[in-house]
């Protein structure tokens, strides 16, 4: 005998729209912080520590983690 109950995920749909676009802010702190190498071993590449991949790609990628924290703890409407 096998009853009928209504199986829920634990979070909405709309929850995890937002981890996919925390997921996505992530990676494009990921892509940020890329680059920077010299093509000859010999000679130094100051690229490498720009605004870009210094300040800019690891606060991405802060962000990122703190809006899937907000995305997991969001309660959904009823």
């Amino acid at each position: 005998m096998e009853e009928n109950q209504d199986k829920e995920f634990a979070l909405s749909k709309h929850n995890y729209t937002l981890i996919l676009i925390g997921i996505a802010v992530i990676v494009l702190g990921f892509i940020l912080m890329a680059g920077g190498r010299s093509n000859d071993p010999q000679v130094f590449n100051e690229s490498m520590f720009n605004f870009q991949r210094i300040v800019l790609a690891p606060f991405v990628v802060f962000i990122g983690f703190v809006f899937e924290i907000y995305a997991i703890m969001k309660k959904p409407k009823e």
